[in-house]
């Protein structure tokens, strides 16, 4: 059995566990704060693995990234491209069908009465009129629909190359031999006004949409810009170094379009008279006849190449060219058809209208009746309805209505 122990011995344990205690302490401490530095140092070294592995998948990430953009650069160009090459195609008319019928025109009316060769036929804007311009001197006006002769403008002295309409459809202008350009009104026979200013024959003319103003090409191979209410000259544009052949305005009045046996089509500015481009094909034919298509991004051109040409106003380039028909010594008329389907139509030297399919560029059908060179055709604006005029041995203008 132990005995007791004494305090003195007691206070010697105490004084020999404590001091052994406190040393423990200590040794545990200082394994506590090794233990700290280790987790530490692991923490640290876990750090740097991470940020290695970061510093080492950052560039392959970089250029994920790089390439994911260069794909959406690159797709993002093809649709540019892409619209652009839409943007070059002529844009399908309003109210046209994508899938169109051939046409199927056929002779209905044959109109006589002028005494000499048919220089010019043209609708009205509203569809209710056609004028027909002739050198024997005079207009004849007819109810488009029914084709009953209503009035004859008699009034220049010598004949007449080209008529326009108004976008009223009262009024309208015709260009003469005599050199001046005379303003008509559909109530009257006598002309309201005359415009002197060429010295030479007036050979085109045209309103602007607002009809505030005509202009008119002429053989002194200027073009002229006049003020309808004044019945001033207010530009005259030394437009090319051959006669003018024809003029048009866009569809918004600002700029005019004209083409000249110089090979040259040209395209100003109403406001300052400015040229602004100047189109020309690689083989340089005397260009014969323009005119803006209906949403003024085209230009259509008739040339003495046998070639009918659309050029973009704004690339500046030929998009289509239509061919088959015959043309190399007259200035024949062209026009966009787009009540039935989305033709081009012309005359011919071959006695002919063609009509070609705007889009494929195809011959879709002939329109045999003159017996003569057809110089001018005229679409009607609302009815699948053409009207052609014809020279010398002819003299007639023939009416074509496409049936189903």
């Amino acid at each position: 059995m132990k005995r007791p122990m004494s305090e003195e011995e007691v206070e010697a344990a105490r004084a020999a566990y404590a001091e052994q205690h406190g040393i423990d302490e200590e040794e545990e401490e200082e394994e506590d704060e090794d233990e700290g530095e280790t987790a530490e140092d692991g923490r640290g070294e876990s750090n740097e693995e991470e940020h290695q592995e970061h510093q080492e998948h950052q560039p392959e990430e970089q250029q994920q990234e790089q390439e994911h953009g260069q794909e959406q650069q690159e797709q993002e160009q093809q649709q540019q491209q892409e619209h652009q090459e839409q943007q070059e195609q002529p844009a399908q008319p309003s109210g046209v069908p994508n899938e169109t019928r051939p046409p199927n025109y056929r002779l209905k009316y044959t109109l006589e009465g002028h005494k000499m060769s048919i220089s010019s036929v043209k609708y009205s804007p509203d569809g209710r009129w056609l004028a027909t311009a002739s050198a024997d001197k005079t207009v004849r006006l007819y109810s488009a629909l029914d084709c009953r002769h209503e009035r004859t403008l008699r009034g220049h002295t010598a004949g007449l190359s080209d008529v326009a309409w108004a976008s009223d459809s009262q009024i309208l202008c015709t260009g003469s031999d005599d050199k001046t350009v005379k303003v008509w009104s559909v109530d009257s026979e006598v002309a309201i006004k005359t415009l002197k200013g060429h010295s030479n024959y007036v050979f085109c003319v045209n309103f602007n949409p607002q009809s505030n103003l005509i202009v008119s090409g002429s053989f002194d191979e200027s073009v002229r810009i006049w003020d309808v209410k004044k019945g001033k000259c207010i530009k005259v544009l030394p437009a090319h170094s051959d006669p003018v052949n024809s003029v048009c305005f866009n569809r918004d009045g600002s700029l005019i379009v004209s083409c000249s046996n110089d090979g040259l089509i040209r395209i100003w500015d109403v406001s300052t008279g400015q040229c602004l481009k100047t189109l020309i094909d690689d083989d340089n034919p005397p260009v014969s006849f323009v005119k803006f298509s209906p949403n003024g991004k085209y230009i259509l051109a008739s040339t003495m190449d046998s070639t009918l040409r659309l050029w973009s106003y704004s690339t500046a380039k030929c998009l289509k060219t239509y061919t088959g028909h015959e043309n190399t010594k007259f200035c024949i008329f062209g026009s966009f058809s787009v009540t039935g389907g989305k033709w081009i139509v012309s005359g011919s030297e071959d006695g002919m209208v063609y009509i070609w399919n705007l889009q494929t560029k195809e011959i879709v059908q002939r329109l045999v009746g003159h017996t003569d060179v057809i110089l001018t055709v005229s679409c009607h604006p609302t009815v699948s309805m053409i009207a052609s005029g014809s020279i010398d041995s002819d003299l007639t203008v023939k009416i074509w209505v496409d049936s189903d």
